[in-house]
């Protein structure tokens, strides 16, 4: 054991995640007979086969991959603790790749990302606020802000709070067809709905006296928030929205808004900020998790 090398077993590392030798010679930026050379440097000095060679294709043997799953951990420990040190007493500096829904993006993000680059002015941003379910791996995104529950388990999540909901309605709206007084009067009132899953049928809703469904009627139905938003405001309608768009919303956009049944809310999903993984993270994008936790508890996140 005292004749390894750790170049050495840096090298296999990086053919055991490429899967061969002309990827880890591409990423090394080494010819690939220095790969070869070095692999075959390594299972000298460990007395042990790591690879299958054949002349179309390598695998790790049962003793390269319980070799790999050690070291691999271990060689992502000393890179991120370099990176640290590196860093240490220095402004963060980089850029950062987040994406986000589009309404969570608008009434969250916007806020948070510019009291951040204030902070530290080094770091840049590129944001893409989407529906669509990003694969953080594949596209090379930092962080993601998700409203669904986690399908990949190679994520790393941390809660950001509660996707609560209310309704809400404008004056005008109230003036003209009167303030509901109990969940079921929402029956006879316009009701604008979002179109996902869980707003489809009787809407169920928690209070003091536990759940109570009631079918809201009503002829306008959309399928982004955003949008909903503009049309209670509007006066088309009594519409449910999430407590933190309403939270994060100017104060003229907050004037043109009136909870209604304010002890009534329909509990949505979990928010959550989710990564990659926690190996190899930069310290700006560490630095962001935080502080868009932090900011998201300011801002009144996860509360009904």
């Amino acid at each position: 054991m005292s004749g390894v090398d750790l170049n050495d077993v840096a090298t296999f590392v990086r053919v055991a995640e490429g899967g061969g030798f002309t990827a880890a010679a591409k990423a090394l930026g080494v010819p690939k007979s220095t790969v070869s050379r070095s692999l075959a440097r390594l299972e000298k000095a460990l007395g042990v086969r790591l690879l299958h060679r054949t002349t179309r294709a390598l695998a790790l043997t049962d003793a390269g991959r319980a070799y790999f799953e050690r070291v691999h951990d271990a060689l992502s420990g000393v890179a991120e603790a370099s990176a640290d040190v590196v860093d240490l007493g220095k402004d963060p500096r980089g850029t950062i790749r987040i994406t986000a829904p589009v309404d969570i993006g608008q009434a969250l993000l916007a806020e948070v990302v510019t009291r951040f680059v204030e902070k530290y002015p080094g770091v840049r941003f590129e944001v893409s606020l989407t529906a669509r379910v990003v694969d953080l791996v594949a596209e090379g995104f930092d962080l993601a802000i998700r409203a669904s529950p986690l399908r990949d388990s190679t994520l790393v999540a941390r809660r950001l709070g509660g996707a609560g909901m209310g309704l809400f309605a404008s004056p005008a709206y109230l003036k003209r067809r009167g303030t509901p007084a109990k969940v079921a009067d929402l029956a006879g009132h316009e009701f604008i709905g979002f179109r996902a899953e869980s707003m489809r049928g009787p809407l169920v809703l928690s209070g003091p006296d536990g759940d109570e469904r009631v079918q809201a009627g009503g002829g306008i139905e959309a399928d982004d928030l955003l949008f909903v938003h503009r049309l209670v405001m509007t006066g088309a309608g009594i519409g449910l929205l999430p407590l933190f768009l309403t939270a994060c919303a100017s104060k003229a956009e907050r004037e043109g808004l009136v909870r209604v049944l304010p002890d009534w809310s329909l509990l949505g999903p979990a928010l959550s900020v989710v990564a990659p993984s926690a190996r190899h993270e930069p310290r700006r994008v560490r630095l962001f998790r935080d502080f868009l936790l932090s900011e998201a508890k300011r801002l009144g996140f996860g509360g009904t």
